[in-house]
């Protein structure tokens, strides 16, 4: 089997992550005629209703060095677990409104099944493991931090 190639990206986007970046990106694959599989995973910030009011936004922040180091140990342990062609990972920072995207993780390889489960286990570690910070900005302007869900 071809050796996947590892390039690093920029991991962070300032705002939301429109949807024409998330077309460019499969659009860009179509030549890489080895890929039999993708998948995408869009993380979308929800109007949750928090102490009775709806949240409007999401204002994410980092640690940039510390979240960049994690996020480059994910991506390596994905590479190891699972057969992967390409890897890509988005988050955003600064305010995104309810409704538009804030993660994008995109897997492609060979076969369905590695993608499909190296884009879970990316999505999970994410979750659990990057010093990334929500603070949930409510229709009133008040605020409560997020917990991962």
């Amino acid at each position: 089997m071809k050796q996947a190639v590892k390039k690093e990206r920029k991991l962070f986007v300032d705002g939301e992550i429109l949807p024409s970046m998330v077309s460019e990106s499969i659009a860009s694959h179509s030549e890489k005629k080895e890929i039999g599989a993708h998948s995408i995973f869009l993380g979308q910030v929800r109007n949750d209703e928090i102490d009775g009011k709806k949240v409007a936004a999401i204002e994410y922040s980092c640690y940039a060095a510390m979240a960049e180091k994690v996020f480059k140990q994910i991506r390596e342990s994905a590479f190891s677990k699972y057969e992967l062609t390409c890897l890509h990972i988005y988050h955003s920072l600064g305010k995104v409104a309810a409704g538009k995207i804030s993660l994008f993780v995109f897997a492609s390889s060979v076969r369905r099944k590695n993608a499909i489960q190296a884009c879970n286990f990316v999505v999970d570690e994410i979750k659990s493991k990057v010093p990334v910070w929500g603070k949930e900005i409510l229709e009133d302007d008040s605020y409560k931090w997020k917990v991962n869900s």
